[in-house]
C-alpha cells in the first residue's frame, strides 16, 4: 500500500485520480486545494487530511515523513500552468509524481523537470491515457503491421461541449490553460504521434476561443483535425441523441469511433505506474511541442487541405472579448 497526496483535489479531473488511488489499493494521506468544495473526498478517503493553504499542506507532509509515513506519490491535478511548479514540489518532497496532462505548457519545461528528477532521484509520470484505450491500441497494432511505406489520410474530430463557465475559469485564459488545443487536445496529439510517428509539418487553419482546426503531416499520416468546445458544432445526429461529446477518427475513409471506453483509463494509468511501466514526462515531449507550435502559429484561414468542419461559422466570445 502506497501513501499518496493530491494537489488540486477540488478540480474537475481529481475524482478520477481519487478513484484510481482507491481502486489500486492505496491510501490518500493529505490533500490540498484553494477551494474547500471537496466533499468528493468522502466517497474515497474521508480520513485524509485536507488543507486550503499550501504552507500547512507542506508542513503536514513533512511531519508525515518525520513520523515514519513518507509520501510515495504526489498526484497533481491543478490548473495547467501550475503543473510544472507542483511537480517540482512533489519531487523535492522526496516523492514520485503523477501529473495530469498536459504535464507542462512548453517543451523546455520538460528539460527543467528532468533536471529536478536527476537532482532528487525521484520520477515524474504523466497521464497519456489514450495509449491505454483498447480501440486506440488496436489501431496502432493495425498501422504497425501494415505496409511500412504507407501514408494514411486521417480526419480527427473531437467536440466536448462546455458552457460559459469555461471562459470565466482559468481554462478560458490561454496563458493558464494553453488554449483549446492544449487543454482538450494534448492527449489526442500524443495519440497521433504514438500511432503515426513524428510531426513533420504543422499548419493551423482556424483558431479561436472555442475551437482549433489544422493540418499535421506525420511520418505515416496526413491529418486534418477539428477540436471544439462549442456544442453548436456537434453533428446533428449526436445532438439529437442528447450527447454532448463526440470523438471520431477516419483513417483512409474508414470510421474509427471511440466515444466510449474512457471511464477506467486513469485507473489503468495508475496500475501501469505502480508496476513500473508508466509514461515518464519525456514521453510527452512530442505532444507538448505540437500544442506549443499550434498555440504560437498564425492561422492561415481556409486554405489548402483543411478539416470540413473548419467551415463552421465562428462565434463571438460570450463575454465579448
Amino acid at each position: 500500500m502506497k501513501n499518496f497526496a493530491i494537489i488540486g483535489v477540488g478540480g474537475y479531473v481529481a475524482p478520477r485520480h481519487l478513484k484510481a488511488i482507491k481502486d489500486t489499493g492505496n491510501r490518500l494521506l493529505s490533500a490540498y486545494d484553494k477551494s474547500d468544495s471537496v466533499g468528493v473526498i468522502d466517497k474515497y478517503f474521508p480520513e485524509a487530511a485536507f488543507f486550503t493553504e499550501q504552507e500547512l499542506f507542506d508542513r503536514h507532509n513533512s511531519l508525515l515523513k518525520s513520523n515514519g509515513q513518507p509520501l510515495d506519490f504526489v498526484s497533481v491535478c491543478t490548473p495547467n500552468y501550475l503543473h510544472d511548479a507542483h511537480t517540482r514540489y512533489g519531487l523535492r518532497l522526496g516523492a514520485d509524481v503523477i501529473c495530469e496532462k498536459p504535464v507542462v505548457l512548453n517543451p523546455w519545461n520538460i528539460d527543467g523537470l528532468e533536471r529536478v528528477e536527476n537532482e532528487t532521484g525521484r520520477k515524474a509520470y504523466t497521464i497519456l491515457q489514450l495509449r491505454l484505450h483498447p480501440s486506440v491500441e488496436a489501431l496502432r497494432r493495425k498501422i504497425l503491421s501494415g505496409p511500412s511505406d504507407k501514408v494514411y489520410d486521417v480526419d480527427l474530430t473531437y467536440i466536448t461541449s462546455r458552457g460559459n463557465w469555461y471562459y470565466a475559469s482559468w481554462k478560458g485564459d490561454e496563458h493558464k490553460s494553453g488554449g483549446v488545443a492544449t487543454n482538450i487536445g494534448v492527449h489526442f496529439y500524443d495519440m497521433l504521434s504514438w500511432i503515426f510517428g513524428s510531426v513533420k509539418k504543422n499548419v493551423v487553419h482556424v483558431a479561436s476561443h472555442d475551437r482549433v482546426a489544422g493540418y499535421l503531416e506525420l511520418d505515416k499520416a496526413r491529418v486534418r483535425y477539428f477540436l471544439s468546445i462549442n456544442s453548436s458544432t456537434l453533428p446533428d445526429d449526436v445532438r439529437q441523441k442528447g450527447q454532448t461529446t463526440y470523438r471520431a477518427i477516419q483513417v483512409d475513409g474508414e470510421e474509427f469511433e471511440f466515444s466510449e471506453g474512457f471511464t477506467e483509463l486513469h485507473t489503468k494509468s495508475y496500475e501501469q505506474i505502480l508496476c513500473g511501466n508508466g509514461f515518464r514526462i519525456s514521453e510527452a515531449r512530442a505532444c507538448i511541442q505540437t500544442v506549443h507550435d499550434i498555440r504560437n502559429a498564425k492561422p492561415i484561414g481556409l486554405v489548402g487541405d483543411y478539416h470540413p468542419m473548419a467551415k463552421y461559422p465562428l462565434t463571438k466570445h460570450p463575454f465579448g472579448w
